[in-house]
């Protein structure tokens, strides 16, 4: 979906659904000092302008990514030096692709787990269900995980 672009002043209303970002969130960017009110209006109304509107598309987009608020302010720092390497940049993005792989091959083993657990049949009661006692006794899984 392609997202609409304003040169005029927006409320954070308009800002969030131009973005689908929620308003607590949007807040929440300007208090972390990630994105800045322009002005407020005669009504005391925050006001954000196009620079904001895209500061805030670049955060969605990062934070869909999974990167971390600490990694989002550190690119956005380099998008501020436009004649530094991209370095930095590749860096940071290298570094949280090695921890998605590292989430992804633990979940794997999780997954590889439970499926066995799951598999397991019982007819009876709780007191004799192998799921049950799979979660109190961590020694009858097959692997750590």
């Amino acid at each position: 979906m392609e997202r609409k672009k304003s040169s005029a002043l927006m409320s954070i209303g308009q800002l969030s659904k131009m973005t689908n970002v929620k308003v607590p969130t949007i807040r929440y960017y300007e208090q972390q000092q990630l994105i800045i009110a322009a002005c407020r209006s005669e009504g005391n109304q925050r006001q954000y302008s196009e620079q904001e509107f895209q500061r805030l598309t670049f955060i969605k987009h990062a934070r869909d990514l999974g990167f971390s608020l600490d990694d989002v302010r550190q690119l956005i720092s380099l998008d501020h030096q436009p004649h530094r390497s991209c370095e930095s940049a590749h860096t940071i993005a290298a570094q949280h692709l090695n921890s998605v792989r590292s989430r992804l091959t633990r979940l794997r083993r999780l997954e590889h787990e439970l499926e066995r657990v799951v598999s397991l049949t019982d007819s009876g009661m709780n007191d004799q269900c192998s799921v049950i006692k799979a979660l109190a006794d961590h020694s009858q899984c097959e692997d750590e995980h």
